[in-house]
């Protein structure tokens, strides 16, 4: 991509070019990190990072349902569309920078498939007991992942969004807080971050971990207090420990579906799955490193066998009587992934938009704090009326 391609147009109509984002490099590289601090209990649940609304409404990926996944397109997309913060995915490179990217296998999301100079570098690894055959950001430098464009990950479901293929490269998370900062400034309030830490034990296993690193620039940024706007994620409550003792960064527990274990219990050879931890016992366990609880809406809402929504849990008032605010996921607008109540039409075509705010209402209706979504300014509409 020419160096000089705008990342996404401001709300003055000026545009943020990809150098402009680059520019300005923070100092500090040697900021403090604090190790073995005491883990100390969370307060009670309180309002998102950087006190914005609730519900709160974050962008899953940037606005991933208009623009490619892990963009500052996405990212900046969201920005004007409202969300309130924006989620962002790291993985690790070859020399331990940290990237955005949903995943670590990345022919799904880049266009490396087709780059001739890196046809060598597929292999297949195992990925937390999932054997992977593709191309691995641990096998590529930073540098290397920034010839990379960006591509729809979802084609078939949102084709338009083809459109942006290639246009932005795959951005560091370096270059992400850059942008953040200069967003912030520009529109007088910061932009709150949901940082999450993909797969981080397999990572720590290959010497390439990813809490200290992330630490490192949360210090360098000022992010690093409990005030700051930012919060740190995880399927592994081992990951949120270790980021306990070097920030003091808000964190949640990404919690999968019911019958599922988490890699790092999976490694300790704890039998437990995610009902058990999201049992009063286990919801209690939890607050001692956490302040949210990330899980999936299936938790919150179960569905029948045919799709349909079955009756709620009690998961929000449990997290919240322990004092745990709770950020469920993932909203999306198509019927694909919207319960069958939800689906227009006859349900068939998996593109076609649903009754988003229909399903919004349902999971509010729960007292759910947040929800990440594709499509932030459909569920800032639906949420529009919780808010007052």
């Amino acid at each position: 991509m020419p160096a000089d391609r705008a990342a996404a147009p401001d709300h003055d109509g000026t545009s943020l070019t990809r150098r402009t984002v680059l520019g300005a490099t923070a100092a500090a590289a040697g900021a403090t990190v604090l190790l073995g601090a005491a883990v100390a209990r969370p307060e009670a649940a309180r309002p998102a990072a950087g006190d914005v609304p609730v519900p709160t409404v974050i962008a899953h990926r940037g606005a991933s349902g208009y623009r490619p996944e892990h963009t500052l397109g996405a990212y900046q997309l969201a920005l004007d569309l409202g969300a309130d913060a924006i989620e962002v995915d790291l993985v690790p490179t070859r020399d331990h920078q940290l990237v955005c990217r949903h995943e670590n296998e990345i022919s799904g999301t880049t266009d490396v498939a087709g780059r001739p100079e890196f046809a060598d570098r597929e292999t297949t690894r195992t990925v937390d007991g999932e054997e992977v055959t593709g191309w691995f950001t641990e096998d590529f430098t930073a540098a290397e992942l920034g010839t990379l464009g960006a591509v729809e990950s979802l084609p078939r479901r949102r084709p338009h969004n083809t459109l942006y293929d290639g246009y932005w490269p795959v951005p560091t998370l370096r270059e992400v807080l850059e942008w953040a900062a200069d967003r912030g400034r520009r529109r007088g309030r910061p932009v709150p971050l949901y940082l999450e830490i993909k797969h981080p034990g397999h990572f720590r296993a290959l010497g390439l971990g990813i809490e200290e690193p992330l630490a490192g620039l949360l210090h360098e940024y000022g992010l690093h207090r409990a005030d700051a706007p930012a919060t740190v994620q995880s399927f592994e409550a081992d990951s949120l420990r270790r980021m306990a003792e070097r920030a003091d960064t808000r964190r949640t527990l990404l919690l999968a579906a019911a019958g599922t274990r988490p890699a790092d219990l999976q490694r300790a050879g704890d039998p437990r799955t995610v009902a058990d931890l999201v049992t009063p016992g286990g919801l209690a366990e939890i607050a001692g490193y956490a302040h949210l609880i990330g899980p999936t809406l299936d938790l919150v809402v179960p569905r029948h066998a045919d799709d349909t929504l079955a009756a709620p849990t009690t998961l929000v008032a449990d997290a919240h009587a322990r004092g745990l605010a709770v950020h469920g996921y993932t909203l999306r607008n198509e019927n694909a992934y919207l319960p069958a109540d939800f689906r227009t039409g006859d349900g068939s075509d998996g593109s076609r938009y649903g009754d988003v705010f229909g399903a919004v209402r349902a999971y509010l209706d729960q007292g759910i704090d947040g929800l990440h979504t594709d499509h932030p300014d459909t569920v800032l509409l639906a949420a529009a009326d919780a808010r007052r």
